[in-house]
């Protein structure tokens, strides 16, 4: 998602700008309940994205949406394929997009790659969704972005 097209970026540059018609008062009120409550909305997990990007944190939420994508692949060649790009992106020391994980989590998915299952991500998954919740979810909730948005369908909806 780039800066110049998002539209929540574009919102809290331009005054003028509205967030998306079905984006409503409801669902954004919601995402302050729980993470996961943010994360089964239709737009939580976008406007989450685009604040951790501005954090230069999107890594967690890329990979998480990955690993989402990945436990759905059916087909064994498939899952090989995403087993060894998931990796490469975001498991491997110094990769572009590394995550934050323990070495015993990254030692046991070096080894599960080799013949990889639906579920050979789930302990890193498990461990950056927690660093979501816990550090970047309650800086999100806090943020500009998102009190800005609030506002903005808050003040849509009066009139």
């Amino acid at each position: 998602m780039s800066r110049r097209n998002c539209w929540i970026c574009k919102m809290c540059r331009d005054e003028s700008k509205r967030p998306p018609s079905n984006l409503t008062l409801e669902e954004v009120l919601q995402w302050a309940q729980s993470f996961e409550t943010l994360m089964a909305t239709k737009y939580g997990p976008v406007v989450y994205a685009a604040y951790l990007k501005t954090e230069h944190s999107d890594e967690n939420i890329k990979f998480w949406m990955a690993c989402e994508t990945y436990k759905k692949t059916a087909s064994q060649w498939s899952r090989t394929s995403r087993a060894k790009k998931l990796y490469k992106v975001y498991i491997q020391p110094q990769s572009p997009r590394e995550i934050n994980i323990d070495s015993s989590t990254r030692e046991a998915i070096i080894k599960n790659i080799q013949e990889p299952t639906q579920t050979c991500f789930e302990e890193a998954q498990k461990i950056v969704y927690m660093h979501m919740e816990r550090d970047s979810y309650p800086r999100f909730l806090k943020s500009e972005m998102y009190q800005k948005l609030l506002k903005t369908i808050q003040a849509n909806n009066n009139s």
